[in-house]
């Protein structure tokens, strides 16, 4: 057999203590910057206040969410402070005042912020618009005020708020993407679950629409992950719990 050169042998192996002399430490790794956002859901008998998180990891220009922790502001949902808006902001500054504990204090300005009221104070846009209008008012001015950065209050449709459910459900689901044994991000492979939301007075089924083409004007059309979803609502009237709680009582009483 022929032998290395002496040389060779030499040199290969003072690499090789170099190699082993050399720290891991001189070769730092920056960590993944963790984003934050925050959304008042104002719902019609509470407020919550969720901060998400996420890196700079996206899946097809869709970001990935990390992390979630929420606030449930006390006292009564936002609609119940029509005659007093003041109130009602007095009631977000204990939840607003935790989310600028748990979020640095160097990112406060670049996390954006944002309020979606829903079912009753639509209703209350319908009715009282004047009392509507003051009360978003209200809300923007607190929240303006806040050390985050303010991108909107509203009063949200119902095909968006349901379109809205029908996206974290299935992304709770895993049904938009998984993590392969390398912990790559890649399509899931799997359909797309119907959402039953069940309400006071209706009843509402959100799903995919399968069949490709025009959104119904009831519809939302959402591109998440490099894929086009048209997700459409179906109204239930009359099929709600206290609907259903009514003719319940009504056949015990027979």
């Amino acid at each position: 057999r022929e032998l290395l050169p002496p040389w060779l042998v030499i040199v290969a192996g003072l690499t090789g203590i170099v190699l082993l002399c050399v720290s891991t430490k001189d070769v730092p790794v920056a960590p993944l910057r963790t984003k934050y956002g925050i959304v008042l859901d104002a719902g019609p008998s509470h407020t919550i206040l969720f901060i998400y998180q996420w890196t700079a990891t996206t899946a097809n220009k869709t970001g990935v969410i990390r992390g979630c922790s929420s606030c449930p502001v006390q006292g009564l949902g936002v609609s119940n402070y029509s005659d007093s808006p003041q109130e009602v902001v007095e009631s977000l500054e204990p939840c607003l005042n935790w989310a600028q504990e748990e979020i640095p204090a160097e990112q406060h300005s670049q996390t954006p912020l944002y309020l979606g009221a829903t079912p009753s104070t639509r209703q209350l846009n319908l009715t009282h618009p004047t009392l509507s209008d003051g009360l978003l008012a209200a809300l923007t001015v607190a929240l303006k005020s806040s050390p985050f950065s303010f991108r909107g209050a509203q009063i949200l449709s119902s095909p968006d708020k349901e379109a809205f459910n029908w996206v974290a459900v299935n992304y709770v689901l895993e049904n938009f993407f998984k993590y392969d044994w390398r912990g790559q991000l890649v399509p899931s492979g799997k359909g797309m679950a119907g959402v039953l939301s069940v309400g006071g007075t209706s009843t509402r089924l959100t799903s995919r629409l399968e069949e490709e083409g025009q959104v119904p004007k009831e519809g939302v059309r959402l591109q998440l992950y490099g894929q086009t979803h048209e997700v459409f609502t179906r109204q239930c009237p009359c099929h709600g719990t206290d609907q259903l709680r009514r003719r319940l009582l009504s056949l015990l009483i027979q």
